[in-house]
């Protein structure tokens, strides 16, 4: 599986016949600014993609914060951004893919087989000392055909299942992992047998992805195998998808866990885990 695109690579590509659609998809949790960001400076040609209400169905407590769309709203939403069969399609943020892979994921999972994460996102493309326009781009509709259940998925009730057969990556922050905070859902903690790998970990200091050998000796440290089932869970689904695309990128097929903590944390009876280890199950009372 190609998950990735470098700058000088997408300048070829934009050059060609058929450039790539470009899709702008800046997020950040708690703020409400991307589109702004977006209308500032972005790739020439890109569209924006809104987190929230075009790669997440409506948040619901037993659902998560982000759960994923039904699979006809979002062929509609990518047919709206002017996509076509056979187009290839690069998707980039401005934090080094981790919210521009749920787009990335989403579109694998509706059977699009040529779609990019930007290696190094919007800070690549400055660096190299390229331009950016200003304003919306608004495409006329495309005519793309797409399906659904491409990529595994995770359910509530499958990921104690991965933790006790294979494992279970928890991309959130490590003070997040631990309990020490919890800062959006009602109980802190993780999921009992889940691992803390955070998925700025897949991240160079320049932005751009670590080597596939880098990547897949980090994930074999945490006890990820070829044999046993991994998946990939953060707060409400968007920074997992982030991890799901490292491990494609190391040779791994993980499932993502769409619900995420947010889910879990809302389901009530779902036990939790505190500390830095996997940990013991318990039943943490919500937030008061």
């Amino acid at each position: 599986m190609e998950v990735l695109i470098s700058v000088p690579q997408l300048r070829g590509r934009l050059e060609s016949a058929r450039p790539p659609v470009l899709l702008d998809v800046r997020w950040t949790l708690g703020a409400s600014d991307g589109r702004d960001k977006y209308l500032d400076g972005h790739l020439p040609g890109a569209v924006y993609v809104d987190m929230d209400t075009e790669l997440s169905a409506p948040a619901a407590p037993l659902e998560g914060r982000h759960p994923l769309p039904g699979p006809a709203e979002f062929a509609g939403t990518a047919r709206s951004w002017g996509l076509n069969d056979g187009d290839t399609v690069v998707v980039y943020d401005d934090a080094g893919g981790t919210s521009a892979a749920r787009a990335w994921w989403l579109l694998r999972h509706a059977g699009w087989e040529d779609v990019r994460l930007l290696d190094g996102g919007l800070g690549a493309w400055r660096a190299a000392g390229l331009p950016l326009e200003s304003g919306p781009v608004s495409p006329e509709p495309g005519s793309a055909y797409l399906s659904w259940g491409h990529m595994p998925v995770a359910e509530l009730q499958d990921v104690g299942t991965v933790a006790a057969a294979g494992t279970l990556i928890d991309a959130r922050a490590p003070e997040r992992y631990r309990g020490d905070t919890e800062p959006v859902d009602p109980r802190a903690g993780h999921i009992p047998g889940a691992v803390n790998r955070p998925s700025t970990h897949n991240l160079a200091a320049d932005g751009t992805f670590l080597s596939p050998a880098e990547l897949r000796a980090s994930f074999e440290a945490l006890g990820v195998r070829p044999d046993r089932p991994v998946a990939a869970y953060c707060g409400s689904g968007i920074f997992a998808s982030h991890e799901v695309a490292a491990l494609a990128q190391a040779g791994i097929t993980a499932a993502l866990y769409p619900g995420s903590w947010s889910q879990w944390s809302n389901t009530p009876g779902t036990p939790a885990a505190v500390g830095t280890g996997p940990g013991r199950a318990e039943t943490l009372p919500e937030k008061g």
